[in-house]
């Protein structure tokens, strides 16, 4: 197994530790490099419209024979994922509706499993071993350390049958390194597909104006140039969404990855007057309301993410006319919030943008197309100029709102939507790529 990957070699970031930059020169749109993952799941909500094995979406996939849960393209596929299929296999029979381990548990399992059956280290680990994965166990505030608690005691609860546990202390480490170098497989339109782990892939350190973007060929994950970068440049990814303002991304930095990013957008904030715009009026507003709005946003925001997460795990067990309550009181909350920061904000806003985009996602759930269609008219302008060339956020929106009009026969207006989708997919995904295919098909078909 070669210890390299042409074109690119690891080196002392200053500041930053461990970090990867490139020995040649890359165009925007090349690719760096592809990395298979480690190991990964496919998400629960995905069974059934997800081969398990290599995540190929198509009709007609066959069921796993004894637990009728798992979906395969064919034998082969099946056959695959038998070695990390069989840790969960004979208990979901066994438990049931009770089988609820959460994706981080079910991931740890599987790269315990690997770790097992490994004699040499595999092409996910060319240039950084799974263990040498920066885990910080120590830095770990008690909320997430109850998380992880709670993540353990579903290992042993649903794994130990068919699984040799590490000591309580490697698990920690394990369940740390996984959670700050964890990838989360998203499809084209950025919906959560599953999660996985890219060892050379987390050696790529993070910047609010990146260098490179990560996206995925079925479970592989591909690094491609969003810039031209030449020999020497250090590769550089976004950890975290870029929509937001200083403030907010370097506070979810260190809350998920404990550190403060100090990039030239950081220090500038160049863009932070924009994603703050306020409203003009002729008497105009005070900074002690804008402040309390900011507060306010960032509350609501909060409440939401929280209320979410209630909903989407008592909806596993709750009837399908208590998911509705549900549903129509989270896009109640949005359209309150909105008429409450509207007063202050601009449409443009990132805070009324967060709020939309939820909106958006709700009136989807519900089918309501004209509802999605009306947010996603307001979010889409205000995303191309806040968010960096080639993001996927962008083309994401682009492709939404593309097939919410084809759905209700405003053909010119969907393939002017995809249009302007296809030379960001282009750069991101590469020419070639699967959903690209798909994409030009659709176009081609109206």
């Amino acid at each position: 197994m070669t210890c390299s990957i042409e074109g690119l070699e690891k080196f002392d970031s200053p500041g930053k530790g461990r970090g990867l930059r490139v020995t040649k020169a890359f165009k925007t749109g090349e690719l760096l490099f592809s990395c298979p993952a480690y190991s990964y799941v496919l998400s629960v909500k995905e069974r059934g419209c997800y081969c398990e094995f290599c995540f190929s979406r198509k009709e007609g996939l066959a069921r796993c024979g004894k637990c009728k849960k798992a979906f395969y393209c064919n034998v082969k596929c099946q056959r695959g994922d038998w070695p990390m299929h069989k840790l969960e296999c004979s208990a979901m029979t066994a438990f049931r509706e009770n089988w609820c381990p959460s994706e981080m548990s079910r991931l740890v399992a599987r790269i315990l499993a690997k770790k097992k059956m490994q004699k040499e280290k595999c092409a996910s680990e060319r240039i950084l071993l799974i263990g040498d994965m920066q885990s910080h166990v120590d830095d770990v505030d008690n909320e997430i350390k109850e998380m992880h608690e709670g993540d353990i005691a579903g290992l042993h609860r649903f794994y130990s049958k068919h699984l040799e546990l590490p000591d309580h202390k490697d698990l920690l480490t394990l369940f740390s390194q996984v959670a700050c170098n964890g990838f989360t497989i998203e499809d084209d339109e950025l919906s959560h597909m599953g999660t996985a782990i890219y060892p050379d892939v987390a050696l790529i350190n993070h910047s609010c104006l990146p260098s490179v973007i990560v996206t995925y060929n079925g479970t592989s994950a591909e690094v491609r140039a969003v810039q031209d970068m030449k020999p020497g440049d250090e590769v550089l990814i976004s950890y975290i969404d870029l929509l937001y303002p200083t403030d907010d991304r370097n506070n979810r930095l260190r809350e998920s990855y404990y550190f403060t990013c100090d990039c030239q957008e950081c220090k500038s904030k160049s863009k932070d007057k924009a994603k703050l715009k306020v409203r003009k009026r002729s008497d105009p507003i005070e900074p002690e309301v804008i402040s309390n709005m900011i507060r306010y946003a960032r509350k609501t925001i909060r409440e939401l993410k929280a209320f979410k997460r209630i909903k989407n795990i008592l909806c596993i067990k709750i009837f399908h006319v208590v998911q509705i309550m549900f549903t129509c009181e989270l896009l109640e909350m949005c359209e309150q919030s909105l008429e409450e920061m509207g007063a202050v904000f601009e449409d443009s806003n990132v805070y009324m943008l967060h709020m939309m985009y939820q909106a958006m996602g709700v009136c989807i759930h519900m089918q309501d197309a004209n509802g999605a269609i009306r947010y996603g008219e307001k979010i889409v302008k205000p995303y191309s100029q806040l968010y960096p060339p080639y993001s996927l956020n962008v083309s994401s929106m682009y492709l939404k709102l593309g097939r919410l009009y084809m759905g209700v026969d405003r053909h010119s207006m969907g393939i002017s939507a995809f249009k302007k989708a296809l030379p960001i997919m282009e750069v991101a995904h590469g020419k070639n790529h699967y959903y690209l295919k798909e994409l030009r098909k659709e176009m081609a078909e109206k």
